[in-house]
């Protein structure tokens, strides 16, 4: 079982940046791909970004393509998502999860991002 802990969130200007950090505890880290996913108020939950096991390919939502970078450190269990040009319909909770076959299996609490205009 994996344990994710997201944290970075908080209110930012349009145009602004954040970047969002998700730690996993145990020692299987680097054998799941990563994503992370946001759920704004009213809203499914729907994918941003993924990145597989070693980190060598990812993939992007078309609304966060060229804004948003995922990234991970297997030596540190950590996945990022780094935010730029921040627009306020990015305003949701963010979430990572731990990918099993391309579904999400172990989840975060989320933490939330606010984009104020």
């Amino acid at each position: 079982q994996v344990q994710l802990v997201e944290s970075g969130g908080g209110l930012v200007q349009a145009g602004g940046s954040l970047r969002l950090s998700c730690a996993a505890s145990g020692r299987t880290f680097s054998t799941y791909a990563m994503g992370w996913f946001r759920q704004a108020p009213g809203k499914e939950r729907e994918s941003v970004a993924a990145i597989s096991r070693s980190g060598g390919s990812t993939s992007y939502a078309n609304s966060v393509k060229g804004r948003f970078t995922i990234s991970r450190d297997n030596a540190k269990n950590t996945v990022y998502l780094q935010m730029n040009s921040l627009k306020p319909e990015d305003t949701a909770v963010y979430y990572c999860a731990a990918l099993v076959a391309g579904t999400p299996r172990y989840w975060g609490q989320g933490t939330q991002v606010t984009v104020s205009s």
